[in-house]
């Protein structure tokens, strides 16, 4: 496997896409290991895309892609405006409560990102933030929206892993609270070392916020909706994705009035595309997969970190710095899709949470959307700012530096990851 590790990293950094990277690379297995039939690659491609549980990630994208057209996204942008347009950072900390807010629609980092520079993006740099400052918050502040559920992560981790997928959902709540807050500090004390200004400094009109919070209330109840539909049983974790369709089409529909033929068809198009792009690297990750399982690679690093501690929360501190040094290199789904195999059986040996491991994990491994070489969502961010990739950099340093603070944190902190889990579900 150490050809076909290296061999992976090295076709991602000439800038080869993940997928076929990691297809090509995990082929090379059946390449040194001539007695394999090779039939083996294509058979284990399709079985990986046949798992029923997987059916809620092109729901939810496309739940996701509707309620943008709905005119929800508007909505919450509001909303994040009037409760934050006077803190210092003005619209940097508006697109972070828009990126908490947004994790119960979209579920995806790089769409979020994406989405909130071609919203906030320009306006960030006419009010005098430096081009890398506005790339680095608009990308780092997408970390809180697969957190929130329905995020896809969760998602992938939960199928893999055989873990409750509404625990996990409800267990994204406080860690996106504590990374919120960290990333708005970290915005405030720029802010105010660099003279940026806020938002707004007149008060806010009387019943400012009580509108703003009806008119986003679809939106936040989503995913609410979500959990108790779980909690109750009247959905499956893969029906739930349908209920999350329907529900953004009623919305958009019925209650904002701004989906039409053409919006719904550009929703449709544009959920293609990610669907398209998402399952076909779930499908060759399994090639990957396939020779990782053989050669008994998580034998082999659970006795590695075994070697260096045998203490839970020793062995999960390793486990988050190996994925956020990882992550320089590897895309944060396929870091979820590879190392959740590994790792999760060495945890539960060790008497971990599932759960409560799958929030700490899926926070490391989504912060690699964010680093360079091969960050999506910085990739995404910079292109549309026209931000230097050097410059995103140097500017990023404090919220990496802060997120990362955070989910080592959270190693500490079972209890707080678990309560909103435990209150809803009950202890196992």
């Amino acid at each position: 496997m150490l050809i076909v590790s290296l061999a992976f990293v090295v076709l991602v950094l000439m800038g080869m896409p993940v997928a076929f990277a990691i297809g090509i690379s995990g082929a090379l297995f059946f390449v040194q290991n001539p007695e394999l039939p090779f039939t083996i690659p294509v058979q284990v491609t399709v079985s990986q895309t046949q798992n029923f549980a997987l059916l809620a990630i092109p729901l939810f994208i496309l739940a996701g892609n509707v309620m943008n057209k709905s005119g929800i996204t508007e909505q919450l942008l509001r909303l994040a405006s009037v409760l934050t347009g006077r803190w210092k950072g003005g619209l940097a900390q508006v697109s972070l409560v828009l990126s908490g807010l947004m994790g119960g629609v979209s579920g995806s980092a790089i769409a979020d990102a994406a989405m909130q520079a071609r919203m906030l993006g320009d306006g960030m740099i006419r009010r005098g933030m430096s081009r890398g400052f506005a790339a680095g918050v608009l990308a780092f502040g997408s970390v809180l929206t697969p957190v929130i559920p329905p995020g896809i992560g969760m998602i992938l981790y939960g199928t893999i892993g055989q873990v409750s997928i509404g625990r996990l959902f409800a267990a994204g709540f406080v860690p996106a609270l504590l990374l919120w807050a960290a990333l708005a500090l970290t915005v405030a004390l720029t802010a105010r070392a660099r003279g940026y200004a806020p938002e707004r400094t007149e008060p806010l009109p009387r019943g400012a916020v009580p509108a703003a919070l009806r008119a986003g209330i679809w939106a936040l109840l989503f995913p609410v909706f979500l959990l108790l539909g779980l909690r109750l049983g009247v959905f499956t974790p893969s029906e739930i994705g349908a209920f999350a369709v329907v529900y953004a089409l009623v919305i958009g529909l019925l209650v904002y009035r701004r989906l039409g033929r053409r919006s719904i068809l550009e929703a449709l198009e544009g959920s293609l595309a990610d669907v398209g792009a998402v399952m076909f690297l779930i499908a060759l990750s399994a090639i990957f997969s396939y020779g990782i399982v053989l050669e008994r690679v998580p034998e082999a690093v659970a006795g590695a970190i075994l070697g260096i501690t045998d203490n839970l929360q020793g062995v999960l501190v390793l486990i988050v710095l190996f994925a956020l040094v990882i992550g320089f290199v590897i895309d944060g789904t396929v870091l979820v899709i590879m190392l959740t195999p590994i790792f999760l059986p060495l945890v539960r040996d060790l008497g971990g949470d599932p759960v409560h491991f799958g929030a700490i994990f899926i926070v490391a491994a989504t912060i690699g959307n964010f680093t360079p070489p091969v960050g999506a969502a910085m990739y995404a961010v910079c292109s549309i700012l026209k931000c230097p990739v050097g410059a995103y950099t140097r500017e990023s340093v404090p919220f990496f530096l802060a997120v990362s603070a955070v989910t080592l944190l959270l190693v500490f902190l079972p209890d707080a990851v678990l309560f909103v889990p435990n209150l809803l579900f009950g202890r196992f």
